[in-house]
């Protein structure tokens, strides 16, 4: 609220995550003069510091890799021997709503009814009854949130359920396809997950066929792709819901 009071409507839109200031920002100049390094020496991480320390510039290791990194030559095998990229990112886009849909679980600990010791402080009531239902096996446990997000429309539909077994992704996955063609979504084209135990089985596979124009298409949690694609990051202009285009 005081975002729009103070800048009207136009406070309502999304924003990067990155802060107004950073004192402690590597300078510019320092990251290109890495990416000069990298291109023209092929020097390593502690290499590039070492000369940047030798020009008085003082930055550590892991600060280079990072800045490799972003700039997408933290593999040197990238680079051809006039310094030029050899490959070109590869992306997953989505063209149309229920082109892709990205299904993913979180693992997440219950809360006592009421708080407990955090919330009310030690020898409370409630600590004490929070710990009462311990003992007697009442334990608070996990909820697992099931999630599905279409990529090209930001969609998402969610759930919290008690498990992570195959048969509890595929309940969701009916629903889930319930709730995005009451949104104007009748067909899922493919189904992007990652590697979990309740994707991989059997019977999860043999689902998906089923459905009209679908596929499974698992991808590996260390993907850089896909990794995070259950985040719309707006310092990248990806809005967390734009308008879906029937």
């Amino acid at each position: 609220m005081a975002r729009y009071r103070e800048h009207g409507e136009l406070g309502l839109l999304d924003r990067p995550s990155v802060p107004h200031h950073q004192p402690t920002v590597t300078p510019a100049e320092t990251v290109a003069r890495i990416e000069t390094l990298r291109r023209t020496r092929k020097g390593s991480a502690a290499r590039i510091a070492h000369e940047l320390a030798g020009d008085g510039v003082s930055i550590s290791v892991r600060t280079v890799s990072r800045h490799l990194a972003h700039l997408g030559l933290n593999r040197r095998r990238f680079l051809d021997p006039n310094g030029e990229n050899n490959r070109q990112p590869r992306r997953i886009i989505a063209r149309w709503p229920g082109h892709m849909v990205h299904v993913d679980l979180k693992k997440v600990g219950r809360i006592p009814d009421g708080g407990d010791r955090r919330v009310h402080g030690r020898g409370s009531e409630q600590a004490k009854k929070a710990d009462r239902a311990k003992t007697a096996g009442a334990r608070a446990g996990y909820v697992y949130l099931h999630l599905a997000v279409d990529w090209f429309s930001r969609l998402a539909y969610t759930e919290a359920l008690c498990d992570e077994k195959a048969a509890t992704a595929i309940g969701f996955m009916h629903r889930a396809r319930v709730f995005f063609a009451a949104h104007g979504i009748g067909h899922i084209h493919r189904v992007v997950t990652d590697n979990g135990s309740c994707y991989r089985a059997k019977d999860f596979a043999k689902v998906l066929p089923r459905w009209p124009a679908s596929a499974d298409h698992p991808v590996h949690p260390s993907s850089q792709r896909e990794g995070g694609a259950l985040q719309p990051d707006p310092g990248r202009g990806v809005p967390l819901r734009p308008r879906l285009v029937q």
